[in-house]
């Protein structure tokens, strides 16, 4: 009698081998990530973080988690993933040090049907670039191969992170009216509001490889632009004092994202005039024939990160920011009466 060979997991679309292989590639990665507070490495059940050797004495923990929208399927369709980690760290690390958090450690979740390697690797160095940019470990994370669940090539990307601030240091506190706002440029469109960027993109007949009429190089490869990481920035000015306040202007633009740290009797002005919209959002609005109101509610129209500062230490905090690589525009004040009302034109 001839015996045939059992059913494999490998059969079934699972391939074990490739998930360790990947591990092994990518330790290099997150070794470079490595902190004071880090104790161990990728490979065990859970990682383990030492909050007193980061320096703290009676601390508060702080989570965030986010992904990168349909940004991915960018990514996906030009194939150059090696950015889209840093995207990731960003968008979970900017929300946590608006908390007046600084971020310690970050954890990944990478889905997809069939595991390349290759692929993976790229993506998971990209996150090892954005933690390291942005002072936190890369302790561990998921890879998750699921035949059936994604079409080929596809795949999936969350992040999870973890900081940390002494009791008392929680953002927003203090805000009040004459509070100036410095706000701080963003990289392009960052992360949010790509279904209407490849709806525009799909408008214009254009596709990924096609020259941009925004921004040198292809369609693809501007708009796969990371999102900037302003972590350190944000650390080194909340260390300086005067800041009551940070707004990382992420999905529902300028208009929802600065009320979410103001009290609820006080709004501000903006002036529109104080920046020039980049390029790719005046052709995005141009377009699509957007109105100004649904620009600043969709996009963060060049800028990426609100501060909310003391009147008498913007100047000083201007300066700071400006050393250490930021484009810093003073956009208006905090005032009394809820809301948040634009003076001037973008478009």
């Amino acid at each position: 009698m001839t015996k045939t060979n059992g059913l494999t997991y490998a059969d079934a679309g699972v391939d074990i081998d490739a998930g360790n292989a990947l591990v092994d590639r990518i330790k290099p990665a997150a070794k470079r990530t490595d902190r004071p507070g880090t104790m161990s490495g990728l490979g065990g059940f859970g990682a383990l973080f030492d909050l007193k050797a980061a320096g703290y004495r009676d601390p508060v923990l702080v989570a965030a988690t986010d992904g990168v929208g349909t940004k991915l399927r960018i990514a996906i369709d030009t194939g150059v993933v090696d950015t889209i980690g840093i995207d990731l760290v960003a968008m979970c690390v900017n929300d946590l040090v608006c908390q007046g958090a600084e971020p310690l450690f970050f954890l990944d979740y990478f889905a997809t049907g069939r595991l390349d390697v290759d692929q993976a690797a790229r993506i998971v160095e990209g996150i090892a670039e954005g933690c390291v940019a942005s002072g936190c470990a890369l302790v561990g994370g998921e890879t998750a191969e699921m035949p059936g669940m994604y079409h080929k090539g596809d795949f999936d990307l969350a992040g999870f992170a973890v900081g940390a601030m002494e009791r008392g240091g929680s953002l927003p506190a203090g805000v009040a009216a004459g509070d100036v706002l410095l706000g701080l440029a963003s990289d392009g469109v960052h992360s949010n509001g790509y279904s209407f960027v490849r709806k525009v993109v799909e408008m214009a007949g254009l596709d990924w490889a096609a020259p941009a009429p925004f921004g040198d190089g292809s369609v693809g490869e501007v708009l796969l632009t990371p999102t900037r990481l302003y972590v350190k920035p944000a650390l080194a000015a909340l260390r300086a004092g005067g800041v009551h306040g940070l707004a990382h202007i992420t999905g529902g633009g300028l208009t929802e994202n600065l009320p979410r740290v103001l009290p609820d009797d006080l709004g501000a002005t903006i002036d529109l005039n104080a920046w020039t919209l980049p390029p790719v959002f005046r052709w995005l609005a141009e377009t699509a024939n957007m109105e100004q109101a649904e620009l600043l509610k969709t996009f963060n129209s060049g800028i990426g990160m609100i501060l909310v500062v003391a009147p008498d230490q913007a100047d000083g905090l201007t300066d700071l920011l400006r050393a250490v690589g930021e484009t810093v525009t003073r956009l208006g004040v905090v005032e009394q009466g809820a809301g948040i009302r634009y003076s001037g034109a973008l478009l």
